[in-house]
């Protein structure tokens, strides 16, 4: 029996333009019901910043993705997100102007998808794959070989 997935919100700055993209966003929103998308105008990193830490509710936890932050590969990613399985993961994609400062040190934690930077369409269709990843580790599945 596999650890339990958390619930996710995904909170990323602009719409997805290109259609592959929404293809791939698309494709692993369906595999994963419990992953909620938020998209917010993309403004001032510190307005977006407010308006991150407004949504947030007591059990939510920010995680803030930056190519400075905390690495993973897929399997620890994946049991990281089975031991975070109470209250909200709540992951924040910045848009092309970057993320503020304020936000980062608010976070519960900041990770990287990569030490490379990636536009945050791009981002976002990772970030989706590496949490369907994560669950399929979780559960005992063979996606992650």
């Amino acid at each position: 029996m596999g650890q339990s997935f958390p619930k996710v919100k995904i909170i990323a700055v602009g719409k997805v333009k290109k259609g592959w993209l929404k293809d791939g966003i698309g494709l692993y929103t369906q595999r994963l019901p419990e992953v909620a998308v938020i998209e917010i105008k993309d403004t001032a990193p510190d307005t977006e910043a407010q308006k991150v830490l407004n949504s947030l509710k007591t059990y939510d936890k920010l995680v803030v993705l930056s190519e400075d932050g905390k690495h993973f590969d897929s399997v620890s990613f994946g049991h990281w997100l089975g031991q975070e399985a109470s209250g909200t993961l709540v992951f924040f994609i910045g848009g092309p102007t970057g993320i503020s400062q304020h936000l980062k040190k608010k976070a519960y934690q900041v990770i990287s998808l990569s030490a490379m930077t990636f536009p945050h369409e791009i981002a976002r269709l990772l970030l989706l794959e590496q949490l369907y990843r994560g669950k399929t580790i979780l559960q005992g599945g063979s996606y992650h070989k």
